[in-house]
């Protein structure tokens, strides 16, 4: 880990990078040596061999590394961890202090200054989340800058978000403090949700989506008939509930999703036999809605990026007009559909045009009422819009 390589960039990279471009593009470097191992520091320099930046050699989808510092004299140690994590928490103050909220980012990727490593906090419990074997290979530092730097620490977990051989790599999460009896009950803007960290690569909430279901119960719910497709644990259903909406209905493939909605209704009071739960692939309901002439006030649509099951496909870049389209067939007049996507390989200019093309096919009107992106603990570069991954619209069906 602390072999250095020089990395040289091709000239029309040099510009860039020296501005604070934080990715390290495949096709920004002039060659790689197959044999470098993940993890190795790098010395990025121009044609000329001038020093530009030190980053680390870390394989994941968006390229082949990330940018740590631009000054050659800076150690990439414990220490350095140490100061990105007390700069990054003195930014969430603010939530630390929250008595109706105790779940949310503390660490943010690029946005704080690490490429390929996030943090989240769960009510004491720091989880760490590794993007590519390159990063993880820093975790000891890692580990003992966040003992030193982090605040109201109970224990510290982890989890290994990328694959090899096409599979991701699981392993005990418990690294440190505290073990967690989960699951363990967070609150958001006094909403209960139960998560779990030693559980899989997923905790039972997205902490991005904050903001959009505070947006769901206090505007959008209230005597209200919900649909939420792709529903998870249903942690969207608990907010239109809790909102004051007539009925849910959750629709997921997976099974566990059952049991796992059932938990989220019931830590907060709500009788879930009250609400549908149905465990299917969401484009089987649509047809199964539309024969039955079901409609819905507001439609929740928060798909992954890419699903397979037996009879197809589904990629959000090509497919999502067609799911807002299903999702038009099914709404009331007048009424809410929630378009959500996290794919970082469009942003929400062509996100928009997807809505366009759904409502033009189907030759309906609509507004965009509300938009979102990442809430304001996800920091994001200003200056790189392409890395707030997250956009939703809140979209009303005109008459």
């Amino acid at each position: 880990m602390n072999q250095v390589v020089e990395l040289i960039l091709k000239p029309n990279f040099v510009a860039e990078v020296s501005k604070g471009y934080p990715l390290i593009l495949k096709e920004a470097a002039e060659s790689i040596d197959d044999s470098i191992e993940e993890g190795t520091l790098l010395k990025i320099v121009r044609p000329n061999r001038k020093y530009i930046a030190t980053g680390y050699y870390g394989k994941q989808n968006k390229g082949i590394g990330w940018v740590l510092s631009n000054n050659p004299n800076e150690e990439i140690n414990e220490a350095f961890f140490e100061e990105k994590f007390r700069q990054a928490f003195k930014k969430r103050e603010a939530f630390y202090q929250k008595d109706d909220t105790t779940a949310f980012r503390v660490f943010n990727g690029e946005g704080d200054g690490i490429g390929g490593l996030t943090i989240d906090y769960f009510d004491g419990f720091y989880m760490v989340s590794f993007y590519s074997k390159g990063i993880y290979l820093f975790r000891t530092p890692i580990f003992a800058a966040l003992k030193e730097a982090a605040a109201n620490l109970r224990g510290i977990y982890e989890k290994k978000r990328f694959d090899t051989n096409g599979q991701y790599v699981e392993q005990d999460d418990y690294v440190a403090g505290e073990v967690g009896e989960f699951p363990l009950i967070i609150k958001e803007n006094g909403m209960n949700y139960a998560v779990n960290l030693n559980d899989g690569a997923m905790t039972g909430i997205f902490l991005d989506q904050r903001n959009v279901r505070l947006a769901l119960r206090e505007r959008f719910s209230e005597g209200k008939t919900v649909l939420n497709t792709f529903s998870y644990t249903g942690a969207f259903s608990v907010a239109a509930a809790l909102g004051g909406a007539y009925e849910t209905t959750s629709v997921d493939l997976a099974k566990r999703s059952l049991p796992l909605t059932i938990e989220q209704f019931s830590v907060n009071g709500i009788d879930y036999e009250q609400q549908q739960i149905k465990v299917m692939n969401v484009f089987d309901y649509f047809s199964y809605a539309a024969r039955h002439q079901l409609k819905f006030d507001v439609v929740v649509l928060d798909p992954p990026s890419f699903a397979r099951t037996k009879k197809m496909t589904f990629s959000t870049s090509k497919d999502y007009p067609k799911l807002i389209g299903e999702a038009i067939e099914i709404t009331a007049s007048n009424g809410i559909i929630i378009a959500s996507t996290n794919n970082a390989s469009f942003n929400m200019k062509k996100f928009k045009t997807f809505i366009d093309k759904a409502f033009k096919d189907k030759n309906k009107r609509y507004k965009i009422v509300e938009q979102h992106q990442l809430p304001e603990d996800f920091t994001t570069l200003e200056d790189y819009p392409e890395f707030n991954y997250l956009k939703v619209c809140i979209i009303q069906l005109l008459k």
